[in-house]
């Protein structure tokens, strides 16, 4: 800690630059400074995405206890009902954002580690060396492969869940009573089963993610 403290206003002038040149090479250099190479900042980003995603899962579990509720729902205090299913919408939308530019993340330090990994490859005189480095960046690749499908298989299973939640929300919003709620009734328990299903291609990724980071260690 003692070592990074006197670099953390490089640092964070890299990250600045990063953020709004895009110059990615300033922004490795100044991790590499205290010591951060890109292996280290894949793992820590996917650890950032996995934790993403399971924050993100646990929003999608409270607004599937919401869906449950609002189904049962016999009138009297429509417009809370409402608001509360709203809120958790609005919740799941930011977490699945969080979740995607997370993705991203992973995406971008990964693309350029292998291709810095390749190139010094190339670098290496002895045979021997050479082989077994060629062999440990393919195995890599192979791991890193089945984490951002989950990832990705993840994430796309996001999108047609909200749609479906908006569809939902929208709906009430212009339909305030029990007669309404109760004719969404089969509506939901689609939702319901989307959302199932996307927790449990979370649990996949999320799995993923852990068994990646373990190898790397």
């Amino acid at each position: 800690m003692r070592k990074i403290l006197p670099l953390l206003p490089a640092l964070l002038a890299a990250v600045l630059i990063f953020n709004t040149t895009g110059c990615s090479s300033v922004y490795y250099a100044a991790y590499e400074k205290v010591g951060v190479y890109k292996r280290d900042l894949l793992k820590k980003r996917v650890v950032e995405a996995r934790d993403d995603q399971k924050e993100a899962q646990q929003q999608f579990k409270d607004a599937l206890t919401q869906l449950k509720e609002i189904t049962k729902f016999d009138g009297g205090q429509a417009e809370t009902a409402y608001r509360k299913l709203k809120g958790e919408y609005d919740d799941c939308v930011k977490q699945a954002d969080a979740v995607r530019s997370r993705i991203r993340a992973v995406e971008s330090v990964s693309s350029d580690l292998f291709a810095e990994w390749e190139k010094e490859n190339g670098q290496i005189s002895t045979p021997s060396l050479a082989a077994a480095s060629r062999q440990q960046l393919a195995s890599t690749r192979q791991r890193y492969s089945e984490l951002h499908s989950a990832l990705v298989n993840a994430e796309q299973t996001m999108s047609p869940v909200l749609r479906q939640f908006n569809d939902y929300v929208l709906y009430l919003k212009h339909n305030l009573n029990a007669q309404a709620m109760a004719s969404l009734t089969g509506e939901a328990t689609n939702i319901q089963a989307e959302i199932t299903r996307l927790i449990e291609q979370m649990n996949k990724s999320i799995a993923r993610a852990d068994e990646f980071v373990k190898n790397m260690q």
